[in-house]
């Protein structure tokens, strides 16, 4: 059965072409640029990666009709993942990497199969190992789908294999 598409979608957010390996070399002191070569998560959900510079990335993501649960609405999880990526993104600015130590999330409103889900992840906040991002995820139509807020914990593990 197939997910009820989104009855308010009237128009799509403008085409921006996604950043691939090819636009961003690899730099050993920015571990993000690892991450892109390596995040088959991001690919498997087809999450494109938009805008990317130190403490900050925004990444979008097509919902299709796998991605919505049994109310026919964006599944949480997903939503929550393309915020969790983009915290992601955001947070790995040096040369080792880093992960998450907690995040929690506010859902304001659903979002539907055939929305395109914007997350706009920014350094709020770094200190020694910790920092704090947060990370609004919006539709095409700009409204607010959720607010996230991720903190951060540099670990002393080095960069993936590339």
């Amino acid at each position: 059965m197939s997910s009820p598409s989104n009855p308010n979608t009237t128009e799509r957010a403008p085409e921006r072409a996604p950043i691939t390996e090819a636009d961003l070399p690899f730099d050993p002191a920015w571990t993000a640029t690892a991450m892109l070569r390596t995040d088959t998560a991001k690919s498997a959900l087809g999450i494109q990666l938009l805008e990317l510079e130190r403490g900050r990335a925004v990444l979008s993501m097509l919902i299709r009709d796998d991605m919505a649960n049994g109310f026919g609405i964006t599944h949480g999880g997903m939503v929550f993942t393309l915020a969790d990526t983009a915290f992601a993104y955001a947070c790995n600015e040096g040369d080792m990497a880093v992960v998450a130590s907690g995040a929690d999330i506010s859902f304001t409103r659903a979002s539907f199969a055939g929305d395109v889900l914007t997350a706009s992840a920014s350094r709020r906040w770094l200190a020694g190992r910790n920092g704090l991002y947060d990370i609004t995820v919006t539709d095409q139509n700009e409204a607010v789908i959720a607010e996230f807020r991720g903190r951060s914990f540099v670990t002393n593990r080095s960069l993936p294999a590339v």
